[in-house]
Order: C-alpha cells, then structure tokens, then sequence
C-alpha cells in the first residue's frame, strides 16, 4: 500500500472527502516528524511506536576495493510494534 491508497481506504472508512484524509495523513506525518526532530517518542498503544536512536561513527568497507572507509555518526529512526499490531500480523 502506498500513499495514494492509504490517503483512498481513509477516506472511504472514516466517510470524508480524499482532500480531508489527505490532510489528516499529511498533519499526522508532519507532527510525528516534528516530534521525533526534538528526540520524543511517539507512542500509539496497540499500534507501535516511533523512537530515535544515535547511530555511533564507525570503520567499514568499501565491498568493491576493500579499503577501509569511515562512517559518520547519525540519527536514525527506530519502529516497534506494538502487541495487538504484531497479533494481527500473525
């Protein structure tokens, strides 16, 4: 499912027009953008959650020369599911 049939199937449940679900979508994308920028949690119970993690600068490889290269430090975002999305999964 991509974004276009996310933005339909929202629509279509919640009975709004796609303009509305699109911009439902957009806000809670933007919030939980913002959110995890300043370093919180976003937290939605049965569904998951949202987290950042720091990523340390470290040595790797170059896999077609084999020379040694550094990897920077970074920021990277981490998903947990929460129980009742991993129950449905399975």
């Amino acid at each position: 499912m991509n974004k276009s049939d996310l933005i339909d199937a929202m629509a279509e449940d919640a009975g709004i027009t796609k303009a509305a679900a699109k911009k439902a979508l957009e806000s809670f994308l933007d919030n939980v953008e913002k959110s995890l920028k300043k370093g919180n949690r976003v937290s939605l119970v049965g569904f998951g959650s949202f987290s950042v993690s720091k990523r340390a600068a470290r040595e790797g490889r170059n896999p077609q020369t084999g020379k040694t290269i550094k990897i920077a430090a970074k920021n990277v975002v981490k998903f947990k599911a929460g129980s009742e999305l991993q129950s449905a999964v399975n």
